[in-house]
Formats: structure tokens, sequence, C-alpha cells
């Protein structure tokens, strides 16, 4: 589904990213787990098309995407639900949702598309619906986190890019974000996880990568990641 060979990025003068090299197959759920700085973030911002890299190849469903833009990736099949969700908290909740649909194909059965998708947003998230002409910014953190993601799926990705999305959540909304993620994943979406919280993301995830400084440290299964002495005591408290 996606591969990534010897990406780098930079901010300016500031290396973000090193010769990360990774792979999601389709129907994986695939955690990326590290520090604050580590180039997690960079890395899905590089894949969406939204940061340029400066070398290696992206690689999606065996075509080179890289550099392509966020457009191009959108339509491709990659939709990023990013950090601190980025809802348009002055629109309503359903304005949000439909915004998401954007890049559907345009044609006569556009509408019916669009009007599809936010049902089935609706059914995923049924808070969403009872606050759907509610402004989306005087929802909740939680909802608003369901908002991005239904936001997401608007366009019924192959490749989902999830940044963060505990981030600033009460434990039990985390767990519910996160077996939401995992019931996405067994309908078929693929999706890549950035979380800081690595125990968590590790219990949910088939797969990790752990970036260290802009480089990938190590990868491998969950549960032989959860056992690795380095990783509990870098990111488990071990």
């Amino acid at each position: 589904m996606l591969e990534v060979s010897g990406l780098s990025a930079r901010y300016g003068p500031v290396h973000a990213l090193r010769d990360v090299s990774l792979e999601v197959r389709a129907g994986e759920l695939v955690a990326l787990i590290g520090a604050n700085g580590a180039g997690k973030s960079t890395l899905l911002r590089a894949i969406a098309g939204l940061l340029a890299p400066t070398a290696g190849r992206v690689v999606l469903g065996g075509r080179d995407v890289t550099g392509d833009t966020p457009e191009t990736m959108l339509r491709a099949g990659v939709a990023l639900v990013p950090e601190r969700r980025r809802i348009f908290g002055d629109l309503t909740v359903r304005d949000n949702l439909e915004l998401g649909g954007y890049a559907l194909p345009r044609g006569r059965d556009f509408a019916s598309r669009l009007a599809s998708g936010v049902e089935a947003a609706y059914d995923r998230f049924p808070v969403l619906r009872q606050r759907s002409g509610q402004l989306a910014g005087t929802l909740s953190g939680g909802e608003q986190q369901m908002l991005a993601i239904g936001r997401a799926l608007m366009t019924r990705p192959r490749l989902l890019l999830c940044d963060e999305p505990s981030l600033g959540l009460a434990p039990l909304i985390v767990r519910e974000i996160m077996r939401l993620l995992a019931a996405l994943r067994e309908a078929g979406t693929t999706i890549l996880l950035v979380e800081q919280n690595a125990r968590l993301a590790l219990r949910f995830a088939d797969r990790a990568y752990v970036l260290e400084v802009g480089r990938v440290a190590l990868s491998g299964g969950s549960a032989d990641l959860l056992a690795d002495d380095q990783l509990k005591a870098a990111y488990l408290g071990g």
C-alpha cells in the first residue's frame, strides 16, 4: 500500500527527517512512536504532500507520488487527521463534514455521495448527528476529534494518516477513539498512526516504527516492541 524509502525533509536548515524508510501494508494499523521532535508529524506531512521531501521516495499502491500536492494525494486516497484536529470552529458540524468531501468526484451523483458520507459519519459518531447544526468550535475536545476523523473519512480514503488523536483528551475518550481506529482497520481502512502514548498505540497497532531525531531507531511487531527492554526504558516507563 505505502512504501517510504530513504525519505529526508527539512524546515530551513533543520533536518527533520533523515533517510526514513517504512512500509504500511493494506489493512494494517501501523504506529509511529517517539519523543516530541522526533519527526513523526513531519513524516505524515511529507506523505500527505504538505511538505516536499529533499530526498527519497513515497510510493502509494505501486505509484511514485513523491512531491505530489495535498489535493492530488487526497484524490489518490490519502486523508490526514491533523494534530490538534484543525476543524473550522466557526462553521457547523455538518459544514465541516461537507468540506471534507470537496475532493469527491464531481458528477451527477456528487450530492448523493456527499450526503451518504455525512450519514456514514453520523452513524459512526451518533453525537455528531445530535450536534449537526452546532458550531464546531463549541464541541468538547473528544467531539472535535470525532469530527476531524469523520471529516477525513468523507472521501473514503484507502490510507488514513492520524496525527496524535489522543492529544488533550480524557483517558476514557482516548480509548473510545482508539477502538474506533481499530474498527476502521477491521473494516478495511489502512492506518498510519502517530501517537505519543506508546503503550496505548502498541496495544492496538499491528506493527510500529520508533523515530528518534528524524531516523527509524526500532521497528517490529507490536508484541515484540512491548517486550523490548530498550523501548520500555525509553517510552513505556519500564
